[in-house]
């Protein structure tokens, strides 16, 4: 079973990331009732964890070859040293303001092209759900 996640902008052609897997919510298994704020919980919680190893291989130098560099030179900036210490992301806090931003209206949440309107929605995933982070963008004045 594969949860494909991708984000999108209210009004914009190009996505925000490329879409991604996160594998499924331990819960779906033991046939527990599953929640949109327990799949929204499971999904920040994976991409913390994704962060943090992002993070610790940034914390060594690395030595480049020749078309690193050039690689690197078109984007802008050769960085051949390693990161410091990098954030430190607390997965509590980044649940809770995910789920804040959720009950505040800054986005929508699509799982397999129905809308989830309650965080206390029942769910239901398939072998190969989609699901969608719509971020709002608000009219001026509004």
């Amino acid at each position: 079973m594969t949860l494909t996640v991708s984000t999108r902008v209210l009004g914009k052609k190009r996505q925000l990331l490329d879409d991604f897997i996160v594998p499924p919510p331990s819960a779906i298994g033991d046939g527990d009732e599953l929640r949109l704020r327990d799949v929204i919980e499971h999904v920040v919680r994976h991409e913390v964890e994704q962060f943090k190893r992002r993070q610790s291989h940034q914390r060594f130098d690395r030595c480049l070859s020749e078309r690193q560099i050039a690689d690197e030179a078109k984007r802008g900036k050769i960085n051949p040293a390693g990161k410091g210490e990098g954030q430190n992301v607390d997965p509590a806090a980044a649940v809770g303001a995910a789920l804040q931003a959720f009950e505040d209206g800054l986005y929508l949440v699509v799982i397999d092209e129905v809308e989830c309107r309650s965080l206390d929605e029942v769910v239901r995933l398939a072998e190969d759900s989609r699901l969608a982070f719509i971020r709002l963008a608000f009219l001026a004045g509004a």
